[in-house]
């Protein structure tokens, strides 16, 4: 089984819920600056891996866990990725594609802007985490109900 997280860009959201989801990250409070800079790849996608899936790790039940920016294409990626599994034989039931944005504060987005697209790291990634920051009780909330239904409707199918 594989989870994908899916976001715009694949460097904020869905890299924060992975790192939930396998643990990089606290369930019990909010975590610090310093703790997102040591999450792997957390605001280092570039735009040309915009619809590459990136493994992140296994979790504590055996899955693989991947994130995936999709830019505004999630509506034709998810199916395509499908498609294509079915024509190649492969249980498309074997990919479960969680969406990341859920919630988004506008600083986010704009931190995103500043650090991915032109470069200003230095001003966009504190931006960023200060956003993530904000709304992370909710991603952690996705998360949870994640590992939840993956408990309750995949245990038998690792």
């Amino acid at each position: 089984m594989k989870i994908v997280y899916h976001c715009f860009g694949g460097a904020h959201t869905s890299i924060t819920c992975a790192a939930i989801h396998l643990n990089f990250l606290p369930h019990d409070r909010i975590p610090r600056f310093n703790e997102f800079k040591a999450v792997p790849f957390y605001d280092k996608m570039d735009k040309e891996d915009v619809g590459m899936p990136l493994y992140m790790g296994q979790d504590d039940l055996g899955y693989d866990i991947y994130v995936m920016g999709m830019s505004g294409g999630k509506d034709v990626v998810i199916p395509a990725i499908k498609s294509y599994l079915n024509a190649s034989y492969v249980d498309a039931k074997d990919i479960i594609f969680i969406n990341a944005l859920v919630k988004l504060h506008p600083i986010t987005s704009l931190g995103g802007v500043a650090s991915r697209k032109y470069g200003l790291v230095s001003i966009g990634r504190p931006m960023t985490i200060w956003g993530i920051r904000l709304t992370y009780p909710v991603l952690l909330d996705l998360v949870l109900k994640v590992k939840e239904f993956l408990k309750e409707n995949y245990a038998d199918r690792k």
